[in-house]
């Protein structure tokens, strides 16, 4: 089977009309990887200046970072350098790079924990590193080993391991990011590409703190994603174009965005979490619902998680399947709708409380309800995140 730069020519055709899950599922557990850098080759050079560490207390999301980063170059003609950490710096970039101009570009986003032990624990990495594999193939940008690129992480963490904070309510945050650094305008597969990863320790992610509910607007005028589309795939070309409507909704009094599709307006996500609903069906029966994963949803780890818990639990039906906006205004109106709350990296977990749709305010009785079921998820997730909890889901670093 002929392949250019690490990939079939079968698997090329598949990438260039269909969702990144359809690709993968020809590709198997990197079946056709053909070169991929490794972590025993790792580079380190240490910083000279480290920085003073932040006040755990006082952290906002996003504007920390630790003293190093990881960096993996690829060119078409020499594969994979050897991975390098390096003192955090500055990119240089060539003014036509693929990923300025046409978004070749994605990301992830992952946590390390330190719990009461003191011992520094990642949450399911391997889902990470499974999904940023199926994101750059989409984007047509090189395979790697994901075991590799995993290794090379827990090193990284492991150098900048004084950043990763003594508290219970911060995490350090893990940014992969892979672009495409073609030096070219043409709009075509590129032949340069840099891996890095950057990370940050990161306090609540909303400005009004840990598990605070927050309100949505609902317009189906804006579309987050569609069929045939990127949409279940973390690339950044997702995330830019929602800017705009987050600062419609708040002009509006709501906080985030609840995303719908469609001519029955289904539900999609809320902001860029995944969102569930915990009601009784129209037969009276105790449900956790959330969309499926049908190519316009971001497979979340942390949604898989919420599902493999509940499932686990057994206590009520957990299902994946289509909820419309008339679903959930006939579970309001008819008092069976109980939490409506989102799900993600960042977040963890967060309540819904209002929704504005056409015009009209939808009360959401999530508080009132406890909220027992995301209050329990959330419990269980950071026991396990943390430490507290044995579980195969926390890693060590």
């Amino acid at each position: 089977m002929a392949a250019t730069g690490g990939v079939p020519r079968a698997i090329r055709r598949v990438l260039k009309g269909r969702a990144c899950t359809a690709a993968i599922s020809l590709l198997g557990p990197q079946r056709f990887l053909s070169t991929s850098f490794k972590a025993s080759d790792l580079q380190i050079e240490l910083s000279s200046h480290p920085k003073p560490k932040p006040d755990p207390g006082k952290l906002v999301f996003g504007k920390h970072f630790t003293d190093h980063m990881l960096t993996v170059e690829w060119t078409q003609e020499k594969s994979w350098s050897k991975p390098h950490i390096k003192p955090f710096q500055s990119i240089s970039l060539h003014p036509a790079s693929s990923a300025l101009h046409y978004s070749v570009q994605l990301f992830e986003g992952m946590k390390a924990f330190r719990g009461p032990d003191e011992h520094v624990r990642l949450f399911r990495p391997m889902l990470n590193m499974e999904r940023m594999l199926r994101t750059a193939l989409r984007a047509c940008l090189p395979p790697f080993d994901k075991a590799e690129l995993l290794e090379c992480i827990r090193q990284l963490i492991h150098v900048d391991r004084d950043w990763v904070p003594h508290s219970d309510s911060a995490s350090l945050y893990i940014r992969p990011t892979f672009i495409g650094t073609e030096p070219s305008l043409g709009v075509a597969k590129s032949t340069y590409a840099l891996l890095f990863v950057i990370l940050g320790p990161v306090g609540p992610y909303f400005a009004t703190g840990s598990f605070n509910p927050v309100s949505l607007l609902a317009d189906p005028h804006f579309v987050r994603a569609w069929m045939g589309g990127v949409g279940d795939c973390k690339l950044g070309g997702n995330y830019g174009p929602t800017i705009h409507v987050q600062s419609e909704a708040v002009k509006k009094g709501c906080q985030q965005v609840l995303w719908l599709y469609g001519d029955d307006h289904q539900l999609t996500e809320v902001g860029t979490m995944n969102i569930f609903m915990f009601w009784k069906d129209q037969q009276g029966a105790l449900e956790l619902v959330t969309p499926p994963l049908n190519g316009i949803i971001l497979p979340g780890v942390v949604r898989q998680s919420l599902l493999d818990l509940a499932r686990k639990w057994g206590e009520f039906k957990v299902s994946e399947k289509v909820i419309t906006m008339t679903d959930l205004i006939r579970g309001l109106e008819e008092n069976r709708v109980k939490e409506v709350f989102g799900s993600g990296t960042a977040c963890v977990v967060c309540p819904v409380n209002k929704i504005l749709y056409q015009g009209k305010h939808y009360h959401i009785p999530t508080m009132e309800n406890g909220p027992e079921i995301a209050k329990r998820f959330l419990k269980e997730l950071t026991d396990i995140q943390y430490g507290r909890v044995a579980s195969d889901w926390a890693q060590p670093v």
